[in-house]
């Protein structure tokens, strides 16, 4: 065996065998990051109950005119309302300059299906349910922090920013729905 030449045995002063083990290193280091990341990650996912409620078909037809149901969709609450004839007028005519969100009922409502509007019932302001009635411009009110809402879900008064949201939604016959 020969003695070593500046700190290196003669015969292994190989920098490609340095390399690898760096290379080694951080191949392990990425694997270790990826093995904890992907169920971290896998865990905001939403749960399988949730996923379930992706998507649902619901009857207007049950719904009188005049009347709301609330129907349970991806966990929030889902409201279907039967307007009346004054309730579509009040908000087809309704002065959109003065609102903080505005926004057409024609936009918020499927054309020749103005009777009935479907929202997810969840205020806007901080994320509590709103009650229908109650509201001076006839719609709903979020007792909570006095956000008020129109017949169209449009917001009229109050902290809210924005206006209910209308939700992804069709008309599979004249009186169904899919929601999602």
């Amino acid at each position: 065996m020969s003695e070593p030449v500046n700190g290196t045995v003669e015969g292994h002063d190989d920098p490609s065998r340095r390399d690898f083990i760096y290379i080694a290193a951080g191949a392990a280091a990425v694997g270790a990051v990826a093995a904890v990341a992907v169920p971290l990650i896998g865990q905001m996912n939403p749960a399988a109950d949730t996923l379930a409620l992706a998507s649902i078909e619901y009857d207007v037809g049950k719904v009188a005119e005049g009347q709301q149901v609330v129907v349970k969709w991806r966990g929030k609450p889902l409201f279907v309302r039967h307007r009346t004839a004054a309730e579509i007028q009040e908000a087809q005519g309704a002065d959109l300059g003065g609102m903080k969100d505005p926004q057409p009922d024609s936009d918020r409502v499927k054309a020749g299906k103005e009777q009935y509007l479907v929202l997810v019932g969840v205020c806007t302001h901080l994320g509590c349910v709103p009650n229908m009635g109650g509201s001076e411009f006839g719609g709903w009110f979020c007792p909570c922090h006095g956000s008020d809402y129109d017949t169209s879900g449009r917001i009229r008064k109050g902290p809210a920013p924005k206006n209910l949201e209308v939700p992804e939604y069709a008309f599979l016959s004249d009186t169904k729905i899919k929601v999602g």
